[in-house]
């Protein structure tokens, strides 16, 4: 079977690093074809048929599948969603508040 093609972001990005790890670990062959600078142009990648990528389901561009079973890929750690920001008015933090919530209120987590 050939090499799957995948779509990444560059190294040390975490979610490019499990996905081959996971590859590698379940001895299935890769390639990277294209290296993106975000989900918006992996995704892009994805939708034209270039290759496969490690993606949320939430970030999963629209007319995407999941393709893991279909290929015998390994299953993926879910991964925990961290907000940065260096802002320190309150505003700001009542705004990064509101978004926090927003985003665990989307998955089910309090």
């Amino acid at each position: 079977r050939p090499p799957l093609r995948l779509a990444t972001q560059a190294a040390p990005c975490s979610v490019r690093s499990m996905a081959v790890d996971a590859l590698d670990a379940a001895g299935i062959a890769w390639t990277e074809v294209f290296v993106g600078g975000g989900v918006a142009t992996i995704g892009a990648a994805v939708s034209a048929g270039l290759a496969v990528a490690a993606l949320g389901h939430r970030v999963a561009p629209s007319g995407t599948v999941d393709v893991g079973a279909r290929y015998g890929l390994p299953p993926l750690p879910t991964r925990d969603v961290v907000l940065y920001s260096n802002q320190t008015d309150a505003a700001a933090r009542q705004a990064l508040r509101t978004l926090g919530a927003t985003l665990r209120a989307s998955v089910g987590v309090r």
